[in-house]
């Protein structure tokens, strides 16, 4: 189930013969060269062919690496705590309705010019546009004066941020947000040169972020080569970084994606780190530190879609969830980790439930659940289509409990799919994908996850609505952080959540390095970004 084979060779051969040094040549013969012999080139191992490198998509494998080459206002550390970095200084009005931002004047482009209240206006309007397609700006200017109308098409400008001075850039929000500096701290909506990157419509110009046009960038390294079709990306670093002086000399991406190929090449020392290698056996193959991390607001988890048959029927996703024993299915899909099992939603957090009472394993409840739901029997039911699964470790965890269903309840029709491209909800009863906060607060975390209006509630549970889960994060919402209600009403809505069994757990993600012992500097935060790209370096 877990060592799958490749070309007649098991997992274990390739690993250990020299398929490795085969795969090696062919890997990183092009990017080699006299690049080589530099200790500091940095090789990076990316496990898809993304055709859309563009700061503004907002997701996507690239999104991990956009802190090598974007600034963004502010950034969290692996500690939780916001740092300065284009954006210095933070102040919000009484009501928290208007946040006041002072720019750092030293902060410059890759091309020596300044970067301006003006850059920051518009690359927010410009992610903000419809046609900029952005997965996740909403997480980020959803509550400013204006946004709604810019992102339903109408208009090229954001009202509810106007520049004060040379320095200083106000934003006027909708309503009260406590924690509205908070979602600035990211990459997602980053900081670009609005001379290059937007055209005349307020749009982005096209292709503007690839070398051919002279990218010019605001983070410490600068985009120096990118083939799409073949896969390279290179950077090498940015002379006008107006932060801390970079420790690599050059960095080389190479699409590779067969994650046993990946392993391989790791495990030589011919790369040094991955975007993100999931398989059971990673602790085994590339040690401890490798994939070691510090516990996020994030975590994985198989959703029920709650509008379509058969899950339609809360008995039969109280059967599903209470006939799978997750210690066993954490032991399948991560053995020795680096990831926890997960109990609830809410994680790396304070407002995390201690009172928490997790799903437990009971077969019997299950097919008492099963046999109360309006199907009866599992010979009634409708083929389960199950979707999202992709790496190993998500192929061992989803194929054991496809066993604990078949052993526990006698279900057998159900068919796996690997991707979630052109995902219709309608189509899938069970969708593996995250759910997490790129903000340190649960009244946040719950709100993208749970909350009728989130991504989560929309598409993975197919409009999941709880109006009581509702009105209790939107009560939440508007108090200040260090107001204890904020935190009891966010674990009421969850406690709530969990009677509409609308998932099964998995696990409580830990930001992972990816990369080999000898890499230093690689520490994450929340947003899976390496937080000081300036700082790595290999000793």
């Amino acid at each position: 189930m877990v060592d799958r084979s490749t070309g007649g060779l098991s997992r274990r051969d390739v690993l250990r013969g020299g398929a490795g040094i085969v795969v090696s040549m062919t890997a990183f013969g092009l990017l080699g060269s006299g690049a080589m012999a530099q200790e500091q080139t940095f090789k990076i191992i990316h496990p898809s062919f993304d055709m859309n490198w563009s700061p503004y998509r907002g997701g996507g494998a690239a999104l991990r690496w956009h802190s090598l080459w974007w600034a963004s206002p502010m950034y969290f550390d692996d500690k939780g705590q916001v740092q300065p970095y284009v954006f210095t200084s933070w102040e919000p009005n009484a009501d928290w309705t208007q946040w006041t931002f002072k720019l750092d004047p030293k902060a410059v482009f890759s091309d020596g010019s300044p970067i301006t209240p003006a850059d920051v206006k518009g690359s927010w309007e410009m992610g903000s546009m419809p046609l900029t397609a952005s997965q996740r700006v909403p997480l980020v200017l959803a509550g400013v004066v204006g946004y709604d109308e810019l992102s339903a098409g109408n208009g090229t400008e954001l009202p509810g941020v106007v520049i004060v001075d040379d320095a200083t850039i106000q934003v006027t929000l909708k309503a009260p947000d406590p924690i509205f500096y908070m979602r600035l701290a990211n990459h997602l909506v980053p900081i670009s040169k609005v001379s290059q990157s937007r055209g005349a419509d307020g749009n982005q110009n096209p292709d503007w972020y690839m070398p051919e046009g002279g990218v010019i960038s605001s983070g410490p390294f600068k985009l120096v080569a990118m083939n799409l079709d073949e896969g390279t990306v290179a950077w090498e670093p940015n002379e006008n970084f107006f932060g801390p002086k970079v420790k690599l000399s050059r960095i080389e991406l190479r699409v590779i994606e067969d994650s046993v190929a990946a392993t391989a090449l790791l495990k030589s020392g011919e790369a040094h780190a991955h975007t993100a290698l999931v398989t059971p056996t990673i602790v085994d193959d590339l040690g401890v530190e490798f994939s070691q991390g510090t516990e996020i607001p994030n975590g994985q988890h198989f959703y029920f879609n709650s509008k379509t048959a058969p899950f339609d029927d809360v008995n039969v996703r109280k059967a599903l969830i209470l006939a799978v024993d997750r210690k066993e299915m954490m032991r399948a899909s991560f053995p020795k980790g680096p990831h926890k099992m997960a109990e609830q939603i809410l994680v790396g957090v304070k407002g995390v439930d201690p009172d928490w009472v997790p799903y437990p394993y009971d077969p019997e409840a299950a097919k008492a659940a099963l046999a109360a739901s309006k199907y009866g029997s599992p010979d009634k039911l409708p083929r389960i289509i199950f979707a999202g699964i992709i790496a190993p470790a998500e192929q061992a965890a989803a194929q054991f409990a496809i066993e604990q269903w078949r052993q526990n309840l006698g279900i057998t029709a159900i068919e796996l799919k690997p991707t979630l491209d052109n995902f219709q909800p309608a189509d899938v009863h069970i969708v593996r994908d995250d759910a997490g906060s790129r903000v340190p607060d649960a009244t946040e975390f719950l709100h993208t996850a749970i909350h009728s209006s989130s991504s989560v509630a929309k598409n993975k549970m197919n409009g999941y609505s709880n109006p009581e889960v509702d009105r209790l994060l939107d009560e939440a919402a508007p108090l200040p952080v260090d107001d204890p209600r904020r935190d009891e009403l966010a674990r009421e809505a969850q406690r709530i959540f969990r009677e509409d069994y609308q998932l099964l757990p998995w696990y409580i993600e830990a930001m992972s390095r990816w990369a080999l012992a000898n890499v230093k500097g690689m520490e994450k935060n929340l947003d899976w970004q390496v937080f000081a790209p300036w700082n790595i370096e290999i000793t």
